[in-house]
């Protein structure tokens, strides 16, 4: 039986008898790196949590498999409070795909790391940069006791990065501004402004971004929401 005074072995010893041959082909349809998975559904590895509890040095621990569900478990159970910047870019330098990068992304919000969207975004390599529009899609939306001035100055880094073509950005960087925009009112016409000037770029990319979040944000239901 596993629970909180399990180790980082034990736990892993744990999730291999959960072990799904048939999901880790699914898995792959749907973009997930699966080299290193054990096919494991999020709400299972969540089961695990729940049982184990939080415990940051175990956490870290765990990330250090490679293993993806022993990643996303100690995404899980790593104490948010005590996550340190070093530690975030470290994980981030493993980042090699969407699914732990956004399951990251929602913990660095909670953990108060803001600090990092702007270094995350002049990063090259897409997964970092992902992260950075990740983390500003989810504080949109969980920061709800946040300033919206400090939401709204994140539009600028949008506008500076609307142009790379990489999926993984691109959607990221379109998911942040169209969540800024359906935060509330006061959001959303800067939002929508800006989604307006990218759908007329001569940029690709850009343009794509823009009119995808003119579509959502110019609607009539999202817009009777607000109000």
């Amino acid at each position: 039986m596993i629970g909180p005074s399990s180790d980082a072995a034990e736990l892993i010893a744990h999730l291999q008898t959960l072990r799904s041959e048939e999901n880790v082909a699914g898995m792959a349809r749907f973009g997930i790196v699966t080299g290193h998975a054990l096919g494991i559904s999020n709400p299972d590895i969540k089961a695990v949590a729940r049982v184990a509890k939080k415990d940051h040095v175990r956490a870290t621990q765990l990330w250090r498999s490679d293993i993806r569900e022993a990643r996303l478990l100690a995404l899980y159970t790593v104490e948010p409070k005590r996550l340190t910047m070093e530690e975030a870019r470290n994980w981030a330098n493993d980042f090699n795909s969407w699914e732990i990068v956004d399951c990251a992304a929602d913990l660095f919000v909670e953990a108060r790391l803001d600090e990092l969207i702007s270094d995350f975004a002049a990063d090259e390599r897409e997964f970092v940069r992902r992260t950075a529009f990740a983390m500003i899609a989810g504080a949109a939306v969980h920061l709800k006791k946040e300033p919206d001035a400090t939401i709204l100055a994140w539009l600028p880094l949008i506008e500076a990065h609307a142009g790379d073509p990489r999926n993984f950005v691109r959607k990221a960087v379109n998911w942040a501004l169209r969540n800024i925009g359906k935060r509330n009112l006061a959001c959303h016409a800067p939002a929508l402004a800006l989604a307006r000037i990218l759908a007329e770029s001569p940029d690709k990319t850009a343009r794509w971004i823009g009119k995808d979040a003119v579509r959502e944000l110019a609607g009539e239901k999202l817009l009777a929401r607000l109000r």
